[in-house]
């Protein structure tokens, strides 16, 4: 019975990953580095991802198309064991609550909530409650709690200023958090998001590195909703000049601007310190650098990088840690590009046409043109 439930829960898994394709390897972008099983954060053990998609048609044109997205470090765990944390920002017009903490302590405790840029108070606060209400209080005797909190403009297909995303979907989105296969594009905080002027979202993938004779894996999910068509590469071919049609239109017809952010989460289970964690995060600098982003005066682009090993933080007088030696993070370093630049192009795959707000629509990337053009330039996977 035992082998019977094992078995129907792997076919279920590969069911869900299957409704997900196809992904961009599928189309045959080719990527450098070598995927997890999965292809998602979630392939560093214990890192789960929970998504509340909010999608509703209002009157006098208003639609919703936002939502959450919940990465939490250590699964059910995560308000019990804290994680070593790193955090960069490139640009910072963008928001992301509770670094200050993370610079001063090295420690990320909580999940992290990405979300549209008006919601952040909401799901910060859905956050505290939701701690309030599943934890014990801490040593001092508070349910004390410094969220983190990430957000991206949906602006163009949301009724941003409706507040329509409430704590109760924050709690929803933590509540709903799994490991296995991660929903991709159109879900999420990434629902209403656009990258490139083609409709984005939420996208991830994973490397597995050797170093020094030891695997270790590297996840990336990233909430795109950056850059500007002309600038954009995909595998080093310059898409953005050959798919210039398809682009956003209004019924005002605005003309682009790079406005948009991005917001970057990666973990890994190799055993780094804060500081090796903030040179891992800069690191997602080059992957999204590789896509055409030059990080634009408007652009919000912050990333975070946490470690799930056994490092054993607390508050003890005296403790022991093993960790990675600097001259040993080159893998990681190039991991954390390599899956940077295939989480965005993921997104960018998995996002769908969609009409929004006041019947503004933005249009996803065409599967075919976008193989037209790779095997234009000898750059089309076999």
């Amino acid at each position: 019975m035992k082998k019977l439930i094992i078995f129907l829960a792997a076919a279920a898994q590969l069911s869900f990953a299957a409704a997900l394709e196809p992904r961009a390897r599928d189309l045959g972008v080719p990527f450098d580095g070598t995927p997890g099983p999965l292809n998602a954060i979630t392939d560093v053990e214990g890192v789960a991802v929970g998504q509340e998609t909010i999608i509703k048609d209002l009157r006098g044109g208003r639609a919703v198309r936002t939502g959450v997205t919940a990465i939490l470090p250590r699964g059910e765990k995560t308000l019990e064991e804290d994680v070593f944390a790193g955090v960069f920002s490139l640009n910072g017009n963008g928001e992301m609550t509770g670094t200050h903490w993370i610079e001063e302590s090295g420690f990320l405790e909580g999940p992290v909530m990405i979300t549209n840029t008006h919601s952040v108070g909401a799901v910060h606060e859905g956050v505290i409650k939701w701690r309030v209400e599943k934890a014990e209080a801490d040593s001092s005797g508070y349910w004390w709690s410094l969220p983190v909190v990430a957000e991206t403009w949906d602006g163009d297909l949301n009724d941003i200023n409706g507040f329509h995303v409430t704590g109760k979907h924050a709690a929803r989105a933590i509540e709903a958090a799994k490991t296995g296969p991660v929903a991709e594009g159109n879900v999420g905080g990434g629902t209403g998001m656009i990258c490139h002027e083609f409709k984005c979202g939420i996208g991830t993938s994973s490397r597995v590195v050797d170093v020094e004779g030891e695997n270790y894996t590297l996840g990336v999910l990233v909430q795109a909703n950056y850059g500007m068509r002309d600038p954009l590469r995909i595998a080093g071919v310059p898409v953005g000049q050959h798919l210039r049609n398809d682009r956003i239109f209004s019924k005002d017809d605005p003309a682009a601007a790079e406005s948009g952010s991005i917001i970057i989460v990666i973990a890994t289970d190799a055993p780094l310190l804060p500081q090796q964690l903030k040179r891992i995060a800069r690191r997602a600098s080059l992957g999204l650098g590789r896509m055409g982003s030059y990080a634009g005066n408007g652009s919000g682009d912050i990333f975070i990088a946490f470690s799930t090993a056994s490092l054993e933080p607390g508050d003890g007088a005296l403790m022991g840690l093993s960790k990675l030696g600097n001259g040993a993070l080159d893998p990681l370093f190039l991991a954390t590009a390599n899956a940077t630049e295939e989480a965005i192009v993921n997104a960018m795959v998995a996002a769908r046409d969609m009409t929004g707000n006041e019947g503004r629509y933005a249009k996803a990337i065409d599967h075919e043109s976008l193989r037209a053009v790779l095997k234009q330039y000898g750059r089309l996977a076999d």
